[in-house]
């Protein structure tokens, strides 16, 4: 039993890995945040642009409150003592409404629900790729463990390839500790999530994933 176990496990993560973004699309801008935090000037006065202030705003805030368009809400909370880089790339997004009106293209029972992909296919992104940040990537300061709740960063096989797409655990999957960044962790509204599962999906490579109807996500803010 253990070895069915161990089999089912790693081919979930292999799975994961080729259904998260291909980072052969992607190049890392230094100029993403200069760009968005750009303002626009009026003779002498500079004036603060609308996301300019969502950003500002986002910064001294870690919860994140999703919502979906058939009304249900769950809240993240984020936790950048784990991985800074990933928070802070993740809140920036939701900032500049990135989120909104994307979906969760995948979702597998007993394991988790992934979106944030502006292709709804697995293999998009936005144009700005982070480090990983776990123990195989010699990042160690992230401990946090893939429990379920727990919020984290799907990626391919390169190590650095995350950028939007994100998945939600639906049990304990910490077979992916040390291979994934998790970051945050669903505090509120996890029936929300699970009320996915009820959605009818369809097979894709094997695996029984893809909703029929799109789960779309109205929104996405920070709320404190």
């Amino acid at each position: 039993m253990k070895n069915v176990l161990k089999i089912i496990s790693l081919v979930m993560v292999f799975a994961l890995a080729l259904c998260a973004c291909s980072n052969a699309t992607y190049t890392t801008s230094s100029s993403d945040a200069d760009t968005a935090l750009s303002q626009e000037t009026n003779g002498s006065n500079a004036v603060v642009t609308e996301k300019e202030e969502k950003i500002q705003s986002s910064e001294s805030g870690n919860l994140v409150k999703f919502t979906m368009e058939n009304g249900g809400s769950f809240i993240i909370e984020l936790y950048p003592q784990y991985a800074p880089e990933t928070v802070e790339n993740f809140k920036n997004l939701v900032a500049t409404g990135f989120y909104d009106g994307l979906t969760f293209h995948r979702v597998i029972e007993g394991f988790m629900a992934q979106g944030g992909d502006p292709e709804g296919t697995g293999f998009g992104g936005s144009d700005k790729t982070i480090k990983g940040e776990f123990k195989a990537n010699d990042f160690i300061a992230n401990t946090l463990s893939h429990t379920r709740g727990v919020v984290s960063m799907a990626r391919s096989t390169d190590y650095d390839s995350a950028s939007s797409q994100f998945f939600i655990c639906y049990d304990d999957a910490s077979f992916l500790d040390g291979d994934y960044a998790a970051f945050g962790k669903v505090i509120e509204g996890m029936e929300v999530v699970d009320a996915f599962l009820e959605i009818e999906r369809r097979y894709n490579g094997g695996e029984l994933s893809v909703p029929v109807e799109p789960i779309v996500i109205e929104s996405a803010v920070v709320v404190e």
